[in-house]
């Protein structure tokens, strides 16, 4: 198993300062929200939701707010109603870009991110005209000393590749076999910081270096929208 830069690009979503510290929460508190109606309310028979829960303690959320956006799962809390769409568009130089999006407004939410697209000269497309460009994969960030053990327990438990990035390794999977693999390494004792689906382009396209530079910025405008949960190019730089 070989390391490959593309999985570095995508391991991030939302890095997160003390300046947007409580938009940070509001968006955990509806992936928790998700989470838990998805899988269930118990942690500990929900990955997803455990995950979640320790991400917003690893940015100090506080508990209540945690067991609160859990009672809205369950309809012991009352809170609005967020539903997960994925928007397909392009931007400029053809580049197809897919946006992963929670929302509790579907129109205001299509009203945005088409207004981003417009203003960098690109448009949002229909259905179906990107997706088909991308194709999911399992992808987990394990943090672990040894990388002999990742290496031995990955190949084991069927993963298709490791790459070692800023400090902890990157576990790469079928959107099939992630859930197999997660529970292979949480059995093992090894410290997972996210596991999640992501979309990985299935060619890229490489443009000029100014053309490079609107699509970046076209991604980093819908990273910043609230409803935003993650953005996929199958731009290559340059």
């Amino acid at each position: 198993m070989a390391g490959h830069n593309k999985w570095s690009k995508i391991r991030r979503q939302k890095a997160v300062t003390d300046s947007n510290r409580s938009k940070a929460w509001a968006t955990i508190a509806r992936d928790i929200v998700t989470a838990a109606r998805a899988g269930g309310p118990d942690p500990s028979a929900n990955a997803k939701l455990a995950l979640t829960i320790q991400k917003a303690k690893r940015e100090n959320m506080p508990k209540d707010n945690i067991a609160r956006a859990i009672r809205r799962a369950t309809g012991a809390a009352e809170g609005k109603s967020y539903e997960e769409h994925t928007y397909e568009g392009y931007a400029p130089g053809g580049i197809g870009i897919l946006v992963e999006a929670l929302t509790d407004n579907t129109n205001r939410t299509v009203a945005a991110l088409r207004s981003l697209f417009n203003k960098a000269g690109g448009r949002l497309g229909k259905a179906g005209s990107v997706a088909y460009l991308f194709e999911r994969r399992g992808l987990m960030q394990v943090d672990a000393s040894e990388e002999a053990a990742v290496l031995d327990l990955a190949i084991e438990a069927g993963a298709e590749d490791v790459e070692e990035a800023e400090g902890e390794f990157l576990v790469v999977t079928s959107s099939e076999t992630l859930g197999t693999v997660h529970q292979a390494f949480a059995s093992a004792h090894l410290a997972i910081t996210d596991s999640r689906l992501v979309q990985v382009p299935v060619t890229t396209i490489e443009v000029s270096a100014p053309v490079a530079a609107r699509v970046q910025r076209l991604i980093e405008q819908l990273e910043q929208h609230q409803d935003v949960r993650a953005v996929y190019s199958n731009m290559a730089l340059p």
